[in-house]
């Protein structure tokens, strides 16, 4: 029997926040999204006090005034992340990253070398990443990525489910207690249901779980589609949806932020694009991909939106040439006059490095690119990010 453990972070941002400033633990803190437009993360506390979700930060801070508004540090953020992630590949070489704060461990072959059980290997994972990297987590264990996924959702909300040295925040399904844990499952909580599916599901009077593994196979596949039949296997144990190793390089990146204020000057725009790209190049490299193309779009107050792309002649992954690129793009597409919210840059069609082929007229200035990308990323991780800058040109 296969088993699969989804880890989930409680109330991530706010929790690195805690782990920056120890003074703000206990405390109501609210993490704002780019340039303080709404809430994205909230504490403990500050769910207690009654703050939404998502909800606007010039609201917020009016009608929640004894909470603590930060502004977001993606960056902070995504190193910790990727500490969480290699502490969890010490237990298992097969890990699939959900997201930020989440993660599929499947444990089903690991239990010998670890010389413990699945209960007590997720005990030690808990409790190892709040002691050396100091995030609390939650983590849910069953059978299936689905139910996993359930589970961690019900570790959050239970008290011990072990014995009482035990600490909370985990929760075990186990084969022979899936039945029971279906039967008052509502069916919205169930991983990918969503709110319009699960409107659907009621008007066939489908309230839990449970309710939805009774249907006929042939039922579910005319009235909702052939790959409800796998949900309907994944709930009843069986795996349809195994954990990925490896995650699909991204076909992509985008890097973009609304305007702190509308802006319409031309060059105090156009400043931020140094920003984006130096941003998107990393991450090329980090990823060993290189961008066919490169796209640059301007959001405008009414929130219509101007975009041009280039094609390089080369695949790139250089901040030199990306932000060359994107100067002509800009001084394309602005508008005197006009009043913009925000700035966006998007590499496209991306490709492998090892499968970009560079003409032999290209390939000198390639590697001196290469060299100065590589020193850059070096310096950022010795000094911080900021530490360089690209000037005018």
């Amino acid at each position: 029997m296969p088993i699969i453990a989804l880890m989930d972070c409680n109330n991530f941002f706010a929790s690195c926040e805690v782990l920056a400033n120890p003074t703000l633990a206990g405390k109501a803190i609210c993490v704002l999204s780019n340039n303080d437009g709404c809430v994205i993360a909230r504490s403990y506390e500050a769910k207690q006090m009654g703050i939404p979700m998502g909800y606007p930060y010039f609201k917020a801070k009016v009608q929640f005034p004894n909470a603590i508004y930060i502004s977001g540090s993606r960056g902070n953020y995504a190193e910790i992340s990727n500490r969480i992630m290699e502490k969890i590949k010490d237990y298992s070489d097969t890990v699939e990253v959900y997201s930020i704060d989440e993660a599929f461990i499947d444990l089903t072959n690991t239990l010998t070398a670890n010389k413990c059980t699945p209960e007590e290997l997720i005990v030690r994972i808990k409790k190892e990443i709040k002691e050396e990297i100091g995030i609390d987590v939650s983590i849910g264990l069953a059978p299936t990525k689905t139910l996993a996924k359930f589970a961690s959702e019900k570790a959050k909300n239970k008290s011990n489910i072990f014995q009482d040295d035990y600490p909370k925040g985990l929760y075990v399904i186990k084969e022979e207690n899936i039945k029971e844990e279906l039967s008052d499952a509502p069916i919205e909580d169930i991983w990918g249901i969503g709110r319009i599916n699960s409107k659907l599901m009621h008007s066939y009077l489908i309230k839990t779980a449970s309710d939805f593994c009774a249907l006929n196979d042939s039922w579910i596949k005319k009235n909702m589609g052939k790959s409800w039949l796998d949900l309907k296997s994944e709930l009843l144990g069986e795996i349809r949806n195994p954990v990925l190793k490896e995650a699909k390089p991204p076909k992509s990146i985008q890097k973009s932020a609304s305007f702190k204020t509308f802006l319409t000057d031309k060059q105090e725009i156009k400043s931020i694009i140094n920003l984006h790209t130096h941003r998107i190049c990393k991450k090329l490299r980090k990823l060993n991909l290189r961008a066919c193309s490169v796209l640059v779009f301007l959001r405008k107050k009414d929130f219509s939106v101007v975009s041009e792309k280039i094609k390089f002649k080369t695949p790139e992954n250089s901040e030199l040439e990306f932000n060359s690129a994107s100067y002509k793009i800009f001084d394309t597409i602005f508008e005197e006059g006009s009043i913009y919210r925000s700035l966006g840059i998007v590499a496209l069609n991306l490709k492998p490095e090892d499968e970009c082929q560079i003409n032999l007229f290209e390939q000198e200035r390639n590697k001196k690119q290469e060299k100065l990308s590589h020193a850059w990323d070096k310096l950022e991780e010795k000094f911080g990010k900021k530490i360089l800058r690209l000037g005018k040109y």
